[in-house]
């Protein structure tokens, strides 16, 4: 997952690299003579890798223009807090002004996902982005077997 705007430039730079990279690779193999799928499967996880950096690319621009995944029973809540400050356009060390710790903490924690975080620190998170979120409860129908 891309979290900075650094880290973003970086992708970007990687995905164009890598885009010319292929389109040579693809051109030395087809020197060679070999058939299609010889050259599909020499390709194959060249490709993979830049599909994968493409997609992170993309859900970051998504997260900057403030679309978020739902998250469900709290599943998520670490990638949804990191994603809020992404749409801000907020940085790490800006976050960490606003809660008052140092920034390598929220470093931290967003490598991690905050992973274990506790609601009291959800809520100190949500606050200094000033966002409020709600939630809704749906009850899960269990039938019962005789």
């Amino acid at each position: 997952m891309i979290r900075s705007e650094t880290e973003y430039q970086e992708a970007v730079k990687r995905l164009t690299d890598e885009e010319t990279r292929l389109k040579a690779q693809r051109g030395e193999l087809k020197k060679l003579d070999l058939s299609q799928a010889e050259i599909k499967r020499a390709m194959d996880p060249l490709q993979s890798f830049h599909e994968q950096l493409k997609e992170e690319v993309e859900s970051y621009e998504r997260l900057r223009r403030g679309e978020f995944e739902e998250v469900t029973n709290f599943e998520g809540m670490g990638r949804l807090l990191i994603a809020l400050r992404i749409s801000q356009g907020l940085s790490q060390r800006e976050l960490a002004e606003r809660l008052g710790v140092h920034e390598s903490t929220v470093s931290r924690d967003e490598r991690n996902e905050y992973h274990g975080i506790t609601l009291e620190r959800t809520t100190k998170v949500l606050a200094a982005l000033g966002v409020t979120v709600s939630t809704s409860v749906q009850s899960a129908v269990v039938l019962k077997t005789a």
